[in-house]
Formats: structure tokens, C-alpha cells, sequence
């Protein structure tokens, strides 16, 4: 299943719904990315407070896998847009 996510919310919110749909606790997710789990917490509810190599530890321990494609909505000089 493909998620488009371009804010913080939705990827918090994706993320929840990974380990959800594995049917893991917070604690089942920490113990196999390696992350504590007060770190899957903020994932889940702050994503922006963590790092680039978190996420990534996490999204790989959901079986999930990030593709950054280019905006149909996006213009050369649109640099506005922020999280």
C-alpha cells in the first residue's frame, strides 16, 4: 500500500498505522528497530524531534520503505511550502 505523506501529521500518523496493522505494541516495534520506546512514541506523535537514521531504523522495522517522488503540484521556484 502506497501512503503520500507531505507533513509531519501524516507521517506520524502512517507510522502508527504500520505497527498497528503488524499488530505490534510500541514495545514490540522498539524491540525489533533497536529504538527505545519512548522513541517510537515521539515518532509517532512528534516525527519531526527525531532523526533522519530513526525514522529509517523504524520504517525498515515496519517493512516499509521511503520513494521520494517529484510533485505534480510543485513549481521550479516554489520553495514556500513547509512542514
Amino acid at each position: 500500500m502506497n501512503h503520500l505523506i507531505n507533513n509531519t501529521t501524516k507521517l506520524a500518523h502512517t507510522l502508527r498505522a504500520a505497527r498497528k496493522r503488524l499488530k505490534w505494541s510500541q514495545i514490540d516495534a522498539a524491540n525489533r528497530s533497536g529504538l527505545y520506546t519512548k522513541t517510537v512514541s515521539l515518532l509517532e506523535n512528534s516525527p519531526e524531534k527525531c532523526s533522519v537514521e530513526t525514522l529509517l531504523k523504524h520504517i525498515s522495522s515496519l517493512k516499509l520503505e521511503i520513494l521520494l517522488v517529484d510533485s505534480p503540484l510543485a513549481s521550479d521556484d516554489d520553495n514556500s511550502q513547509e512542514w
